[in-house]
């Protein structure tokens, strides 16, 4: 084993058995076939992981730990954090601890913080603290010193280490502005961990404060702010908040509360305010909105009314039309599309063949994709397996796809499985990728390489 090629092969799913089909494996009684993958000389990383954790849950830790050693071996971290948890798990702590402290004295950030954490957890935070201190300027770091400090009454001592970080004296990135110091600290998720702490002390006011005075980063959807006065029910305050403009995540915070307390309507106002100022996002969650409770035609004419071309609101507006049997005017607004010429021949497919199998035409749309001669681009084959997949077809679905295609693989491989062909399946997924050339892309597909728009 090579960790070079077991990295390569975790990040892009390349030539390996997906985390979720070695799963589905063990699911569908096929152990074997893991157990195969994972002591394999080139083994398999997400089988060797699932096959670890199924003999873990059985109480066999120390075959776990076996089936692992290999991967650990090659100095591979990832291995490495998977059997230490194993050995927490198991009541080894230290064992846990003596397995991650190379590899964080070597400068591995992501085992620096699982040490410190471990330590934590061992009820040695104050080892914790000491470790994460010098490293409070990494924005993982950091919120591990935060998480790890808890309990060590030290949260006056993080906060002020927070507070320096955030008001640097540093002009401001995005203005230039002086004036606007200490709005772009670093670690950028600074504001957010001294607020975290604040709340921690019982000192709600001050973190909300916090948040308002210095601002907070919108990461993954997620707004501090309004997550903070939700946990703390200010709904009136998290109100002013999400009015205006830039307040896309918080104007939808509110309304997925209001929606969660059955206040429908006030949700939905709360999105045609927020459409003021955002044209774009808030009339799709409108949208969704209606439609999860039964006013999907009044989702629909919300789309339509954006009027526009735009991929993502085409694909919304012809599922909300299928979803209300409506799949008949999905297919002429593409048929306008097309005349417009404003979509990828992919695209145009990949939603006709969707409203026709709607509409009970799955066999016109076979027809179609066989007739199109790769005109919808490579993927076009696998949407159509997956078509006839979930119109109990799989046997039409595997013939659609093409072995030799990497970008079936996955598709094809799961279609496999469920038709208990597992060692098949395993086989093909593991084969390496051919280094001959891939074909030329149909004559559609000049702009995207046959591809699909990301």
């Amino acid at each position: 084993m090579d960790a070079a090629v077991l990295d390569r092969r975790t990040r892009t799913h390349d030539e390996c058995v997906p985390p979720d089909l070695a799963d589905r494996l063990l699911a569908l009684g096929h152990a074997d076939v893991v157990r195969a993958q994972a002591v394999a000389e080139d083994g398999d990383w997400f089988c060797a992981r699932a096959w670890a954790r199924w003999l873990a849950g059985r109480g066999r830790s120390e075959e776990a730990l076996e089936v692992l050693a290999p991967y650990v071996g090659t100095g591979w971290w990832t291995a490495a954090a998977e059997a230490a948890r194993l050995l927490e798990e198991a009541g080894l702590g230290e064992e846990a601890l003596d397995l991650v402290r190379p590899f964080a004295r070597g400068g591995e950030r992501l085992a620096l913080r699982h040490l410190a954490l471990s330590l934590a957890r061992c009820g040695r935070g104050e080892e914790a603290h000491a470790l994460l201190v010098p490293h409070v300027a990494d924005w993982l770091l950091a919120e591990a010193l935060v998480e790890a400090g808890a309990g060590l009454g030290r949260d006056e001592e993080i906060a002020t280490l927070l507070e320096a970080r955030i008001v640097t004296g540093r002009p401001c990135v995005r203005c230039g502005s002086a004036e606007c110091a200490g709005r772009d600290p670093e670690p950028f998720n600074a504001v957010a961990l001294l607020a975290a702490v604040r709340e921690r002390q019982g000192r709600t006011d001050e973190a909300v404060e916090a948040l308002r005075t210095y601002g907070a980063l919108v990461v993954d959807n997620r707004d501090p702010l309004a997550e903070l006065l939700i946990r703390h029910d200010r709904v009136d305050e998290l109100r002013a908040h999400a009015a205006g403009e830039d307040r896309e995540e918080a104007a939808r915070h509110l309304a997925e509360l209001l929606e969660a307390r059955g206040d429908v309507e006030g949700a939905i106002e709360v999105y045609r305010r927020q459409a003021e100022y955002d044209s774009w996002h808030a009339p799709t969650l409108l949208a969704r909105l209606l439609a999860r409770h039964g006013r999907g035609a009044e989702a629909v004419e919300v789309v339509r009314a954006m009027n526009s071309a735009e991929d993502w609101i085409v694909d919304l507006l012809c599922e909300l039309l299928a979803a209300e049997g409506r799949a008949g005017e999905g297919l002429a607004h593409l048929d306008a599309l097309e005349a417009r010429e404003a979509w990828e021949p992919w695209e145009l497919f990949r939603l006709r063949a969707r409203l026709l199998a709607a509409c009970g035409r799955l066999d016109e749309a076979v027809e179609e994709a066989r007739a199109s001669s790769g005109s919808g681009g490579p993927y076009a084959a696998e949407e159509m397996a997956r078509l006839l997949a979930d119109a109990g077809r799989p046997e039409e679905a595997v013939a659609f796809l093409d072995a030799d295609r990497p970008e079936h693989r996955r598709t094809l491989g799961l279609l496999l499985v469920e038709r208990g062909r597992a060692e098949e399946a395993v086989a093909l997924l593991r084969a390496p990728r051919s280094t001959t050339p891939p074909p030329e892309p149909g004559p559609g597909a000049a702009d995207h390489g046959g591809c699909p728009p990301f």
